[in-house]
């Protein structure tokens, strides 16, 4: 065996997690848990509030010990400097000095690395250009938010952790920061990503790491995970009462918003014939498979509590 071609051919990952278990006291986070970060990548880690996402990622940093099992960062331990200065961290953290101005937060964590980018670079990048003397606690949530995503490229690693990188950006600035990651990720970059906006994972994530409850439940590319979903989406203007609809048996769930029905099936042929059957001013009539939000809900069980919750907002309307 070549061991030296196979691993020209198969790079080593950047960060992993191996056989990781960690608890805090009786509660398990993670129960061996496998991943690796491959370099040049963006890596979405996805799960519900509670699924073990943060504790993967402080374990990766090193500001965690796992109970069981290892965790390497460039091959080596996470606490030691000449790791921990190859990496850019982007967490959602509070005690943030709110009398540093811009310029000097990022003066003070560039010092950190041993070859930094250039002042203007970064804040280029960050979209802070016209901010750099303003204080911290004079930032709006979404300035906050740029100067956090300065902070983790000011020292030019070629990894980085993003943790719920666009809480508080309004929809242009979060598709400006979409922009700058996918740059990023050309120059070489690799980037571990955790979001709540599925469809951010949806437009930036090569791959798509699913975590419920401690454990991985999914792996694979974003239509990888989407085809989980097994699920199509029926849209239309119908007059139609959704309790009605919600009725029939190839309906797995159905809402009403300001655009019409929407209805989730496992046999859209099925379910448009009664649509078409039952009101012949159907209008709009749109059908197209489900997306990562119900792979997600799917996979990680949210799909049985939605389901839940639209029958009890379904009788409370009756």
């Amino acid at each position: 065996m070549n061991t030296e071609s196979d691993s020209k051919l198969k790079p080593l990952p950047v960060a992993e997690l191996q056989g990781v278990t960690k608890s805090y006291g009786e509660v398990t986070a993670l129960e061996g848990v496998d991943l690796a970060l491959r370099p040049g990548q963006v890596t979405a880690l996805l799960g519900p509030n509670g699924a073990g996402k943060t504790t993967a990622v402080k374990l990766m940093l090193g500001l965690l010990r796992a109970d069981r099992g290892t965790a390497r960062l460039f091959g080596g331990d996470p606490v030691t400097a000449s790791a921990r200065t190859r990496v850019g961290a982007m967490m959602q953290i509070s005690g943030v000095p709110q009398t540093l101005r811009v310029g000097e937060h990022i003066d003070l964590f560039s010092s950190y690395y041993p070859s930094p980018l250039p002042m203007a670079d970064t804040l280029a990048q960050a979209g802070l250009e016209k901010l750099r003397n303003r204080p911290y606690g004079k930032l709006s949530g979404g300035e906050q938010q740029r100067l956090l995503f300065a902070l983790a490229i000011c020292g030019d690693p070629p990894l980085l952790f993003l943790d719920e990188p666009t809480v508080g950006l309004d929809v242009e600035s979060r598709r400006a920061f979409w922009e700058q990651v996918r740059r990023l990720v050309g120059a070489g970059r690799t980037v571990l990503l955790t979001t709540h906006y599925l469809e951010e994972a949806d437009a930036l994530a090569d791959r798509v790491v699913v975590l419920s409850e401690g454990r991985i439940v999914a792996d694979g590319t974003p239509m990888q995970i989407k085809s989980r979903a097994a699920a199509q989406r029926i849209r239309c203007r119908s007059a139609l009462d959704p309790e009605v609809v919600s009725a029939w048996p190839e309906v797995r769930r159905v809402r009403r918003d300001q655009a019409g029905l929407e209805i989730l099936t496992n046999e859209p042929e099925a379910v448009v014939r009664r649509l078409l059957h039952r009101d012949p001013d159907l209008a709009g009539l749109e059908v197209k498979g489900a997306g990562l939000e119900e792979a997600f809900l799917n996979l990680t069980g949210g799909a049985d509590r939605h389901d839940q919750a639209d029958r009890r907002d379904l009788q409370g309307a009756a």
